[in-house]
């Protein structure tokens, strides 16, 4: 049998078949003009044939208009506007489109109803000059006909669930109308869903994420200029760099959109948020015919907030979505089969409530529900026992769950549980809740437990539970007090904890001697946080809310009661770095205060587990996006040179300023955080030390740190001194200007820094600068960058510059530089194992790669 790959002919000429037959069920032209109706039978596409607008079928029979793809080799038609989402047609035979006496649009069915199903409803001067044309961006205009840029009305002020290029999304300030996509209903129901994306009405100028549009999931940030701060990859082009994106504001509105100036790029190029929650960013492939996804948020599709509705639970590892709790059934069976549930799910039985009389033999019980992410909006309260928590829940009709932990907090949730996640069992480690349910669910779950329960019984084990409990302790609101080698140490409730008040308050100078008594810690010391309220607050150290993983272990992210984001970072078991790091990390950066480093928050140290609390940047590291070959694009120029700058202030401040003279050791760009501003911040002290003021050099038999980034002297004689960090610091700025990894392979050089002395050799150092960003007006200025790159990785330390000349070297950018010798690591030369008891000298690779044996991070 012949194949349209065997006989490529075969294809073309089906394409050539469809092709007529399209156009004969097509208006000839892009215009609907007046006593030109469009039926099912008929349509229009624009000029370029990049859209089409007609009725279309979905569902059970009901008939919508819309406008999707001209596209051969789409799978089915990709809708990108519709008209009548709330209010589709029924009848087949008489749907149509057409323009009224009034010159209105108007949407009708039947031959006697007059009454539109949908209209564009104007006031218009001029009624019978109006007509409705479909341009090649898929923007559906009302316009005069004599005077065709007097438009009166367009779709594109009218989105459905697709941002096209050129559309505006934004608030009109006068009229307060918005501009928004919301989701479908389901694939099958273009009906208004769950889930929209639009800008704030706060005037903080960000756009939101939004379910049921008032609780937010997700936010862009800031606008800056250039892109938004927490989504800085969102407006990327992936297609061609002929593109534009821009945020207006002003007192008459306030709205982004975008360009792709290449037309046929920008006709297959959209936004789409699903009706699963998720907003994506999509592009056509000629090549493959499918839409390829370039971009998403949220990234995982569990962090939709009411994913599967009420009492709706998604489970890991399940191949459905969503599944109801048990006692409940979902709200729609036909609509869930169609990955609907906006409706959630509903209890099979009602409950009792407060029926505590036993009169018709039936009682409200709690079934536990393990390993669940907590649903929001609990209630927190005190009890002294799990006992007494769930009686409070059980004493309130409104009250559906309860959770309890042995820190004294009762958590209730009053009304329908939204946003549950079960984790699969060996996963990620959630909460136990406990859920309410009707006494019929208790026989059919085949529990063989009695409903009756004798009421002495009950009695004595209650009074025995409070006796106990208040015979220990009652719960403290603030913080636990517990005895540790005959000392008192406090330890706060991170999720209550205010770091914008009280952190200031433990580490100011009015610390008295009454102050230190009543908050437990001495000058300078950091809080001690409990592990539980940790553990609260990165919801159990859930895998949703991990940020990364380093050498030392895991970094979580969490959240106080105040909404104040944090890091937190763990000692894992099996780390390298052990105790001393961890108490090195603490004794040195809490009393390091400058705005180029990481600002340590707190500490929990409990048992076995060792943790580090930092402030949270949400734009994550500088290798995040310095070494990607798509995300590097939101680092310009300018951009890395601010990077650059911040990162020489805070190695000045480490070397010179700071009360202790310290030398980090572990200078890379994993090791360089971004806050939403994108102002560099150094992290990770671990490997740090303190060095006197006199002190030039200090040797050490232990060698750690990361290859390439590593000074000659400190790798093979184990000898570090603050030229240790100057020579990290020229790597990492040759790095940044390169947008290349040190070690790495480029033209026949080893290494990055032999390629940039090379090219700086035969003054061609305009070549290493990162060539995806495109070259700034100010070459001159990277030049000398990179010359001062490679003045900081001289092999001797003595020639190399100090920080504060660095920066100077920065600052006065017209002052000569001294010409650079040639760097470390690119001649043979043998090395000692520093961590070896013997005295075998190593060999020299092939590539005269110096080689140490270094611990592993």
């Amino acid at each position: 049998m012949a194949t349209y790959t065997s006989k490529p002919w075969l294809f073309f000429v089906l394409l050539l078949v469809l092709s007529y037959y399209r156009a004969c069920f097509s208006i000839a032209s892009d215009i609907l003009s007046a006593g030109q109706p469009l039926s099912l039978k008929n349509s229009i596409s624009s000029a370029g044939s990049n859209f089409t607008l007609g009725l279309f079928i979905r569902g059970a029979s009901k008939i919508y208009l819309g406008i999707w793809y001209n596209t051969f080799g789409l799978q089915e038609q990709d809708i990108v506007w519709v008209a009548n989402r709330e209010n589709p047609l029924s009848d087949a035979s008489s749907s149509r489109l057409e323009l009224s006496e009034d010159g209105n649009l108007v949407l009708l069915q039947g031959s006697s109803n007059n009454i539109p199903v949908w209209s564009t409803n104007l006031t218009l001067s001029r009624s019978n000059s109006t007509e409705a044309v479909l341009g090649d961006d898929g923007n559906f205009v009302l316009r005069d006909s004599s005077n065709k840029n007097t438009i009166f009305w367009e779709s594109f002020d009218h989105p459905t669930d697709t941002w096209l290029p050129g559309a505006k999304l934004g608030i009109d300030k006068i009229t307060g109308k918005t501009k928004q996509i919301i989701s479908w209903k389901n694939s099958e129901d273009p009906a208004p869903g769950m889930f929209s994306f639009g800008l704030t009405q706060d005037g903080s100028d960000q756009f939101i994420l939004a379910w049921n549009g008032s609780q937010i999931y997700a936010r862009s940030g800031v606008w800056n200029g250039k892109y938004f701060s927490l989504v800085p990859d969102m407006l990327m082009n992936y297609i061609s760099n002929d593109s534009n994106s821009s945020f207006v504001t002003n007192e008459n509105e306030s709205y982004l959109t975008y360009s792709i100036k290449n037309s046929f790029s920008s006709s297959r190029f959209r936004f789409v948020i699903q009706s699963s929650g998720q907003l994506q960013q999509l592009a056509w492939s000629e090549r493959s015919w499918v839409w390829t996804l370039f971009w998403s948020r949220p990234e995982n599709a569990f962090d939709v907030y009411g994913l599967c509705g009420a009492f709706g639970v998604n489970y890991e590892n399940f191949s459905n979505p969503c599944v109801c709790l048990t006692g409940f059934k979902p709200f729609s069976i036909e609509e869930t089969n169609l990955s609907d549930w906006s409706g959630g799910c509903v209890r099979k039985s009602p409950l009792q409530c407060m029926n505590n009389t036993y009169a018709n033999g039936k009682k409200d019980w709690f079934m536990k529900i393990p390993n669940l992410r907590f649903p929001v909006n609990s209630k927190a309260h005190s009890a002294v026992s799990a006992m007494n928590c769930e009686g409070a829940c059980m004493n309130n009709c409104s009250c559906t769950a309860y959770a309890y932990n042995s820190s004294g907090y009762c958590m209730m949730w009053e009304g329908a549980l939204l946003n549950l996640q079960q984790f699969a069992d060996g996963g990620k480690t959630g909460q136990d809740i406990y859920l309410r349910l009707a006494a019929d669910e208790y026989q059919e779950s085949g529990n063989k437990r009695k409903v009756w329960v004798i009421l002495p019984v009950l009695v004595t084990a209650t009074a025995i539970g409070l006796i106990l409990f208040l015979s220990i302790c009652f719960s403290r609101k603030r913080k636990l007090k517990h005895k540790h080698k005959g000392e008192e140490t406090f330890r706060y409730d991170l999720l209550s904890f205010d770091f914008s008040t009280e952190l200031h308050g433990i580490n100011d100078g009015t610390n008295t001697k009454d102050n230190v008594n009543i908050r437990g810690k001495k000058d300078g010391e950091l809080p001690v946080f409990s592990y539980e309220s940790v553990s609260a607050a990165t919801n159990n150290f859930s895998a949703v809310n991990k940020l990364g993983q380093g050498g030392f272990g895991p970094v979580y992210k969490g959240k106080s009661f105040k909404g104040q984001e944090i890091a937190v970072k763990m000692l894992s078991k099996r780390s390298g770095q052990g105790l001393e790091e961890f108490r090195n990390e603490i004794t040195l950066i809490a009393k390091l205060q400058h705005r180029n480093l990481v600002r340590l928050l707190g500490c929990c140290i409990e048992q076995d587990e060792k943790m580090l609390i930092y402030e949270y940047m949400p734009n994550k590291s500088l290798d995040f996006y310095l070494f990607d070959q798509i995300k590097k694009r939101v680092l310009d120029w300018e951009t890395r040179i601010h990077i650059i700058e911040g990162i020489a202030q805070g190695l000045l401040y480490l070397h010179q300023y700071s009360r202790l003279r310290i030398i980090h050791r572990d200078l890379k760009p994993s090791n360089i955080l971004l806050d939403s501003e994108m102002n560099p911040k150094i992290s990770d002290f671990g490997l740090a030390r303190i060095v006197g003021d006199n002190e030039t050099q200090t040797n050490t038999n232990r060698i750690v740190g990361t290859y390439g980034y590593m000074s000659p002297e400190y790798a093979m004689d184990g000898l570090y001194s603050i030229k240790s960090d100057v020579f990290s610091f020229g790597v990492l700025l040759l790095e940044i200007v390169s947008g290349k990894k040190n070690t790495g392979f480029y033209n026949k050089s080893f290494n990055l820094l032999r390629y940039a002395w090379e090219l700086w050799r035969d003054d061609r150092s305009s070549e290493m600068m990162e060539p995806t960003i495109g070259y700034p007006s100010f070459t001159s200025v990277l030049l000398r960058f990179i010359n001062i790159g490679l003045l900081c990785v001289q092999e001797s330390p003595t020639d190399r510059p100090t920080m504060l000349n660095v920066v100077s070297m920065i600052s006065n950018e017209h002052s000569p530089l001294p010409t650079p010798k040639q760097p470390a690591f690119t001649r043979s030369r043998n090395v000692m194992d520093t961590n070896s008891t013997t005295d075998n000298v190593g060999n020299c690779s092939t590539y005269n790669l110096t080689i140490s044996i270094m611990e592993a991070r």
